[in-house]
């Protein structure tokens, strides 16, 4: 049982230290997200303003 453990705990311990992670990609995804959605919002926020704006005045016609 303790040498099962020592085993797995060492694989455990390699796969920790070698997973450092890949931050600047990270921060490289955020960033052109980011971009992404503001490009798109600068494009369609009249569109979506209007139509939210259409929705709730036919909301308040309703009642």
């Amino acid at each position: 049982m303790t040498q099962n453990y020592q085993k797995l705990h060492k694989e455990f311990s390699y796969v920790a230290r070698s997973e450092r992670g890949d931050v600047p990609g990270w921060v490289l995804v955020v960033l052109m997200t980011t971009g992404l959605v503001t490009g798109i919002w600068t494009v369609a926020q009249p569109r979506l303003s209007s139509i939210l704006k259409n929705s709730l005045d036919n909301m308040n016609s309703i009642r």
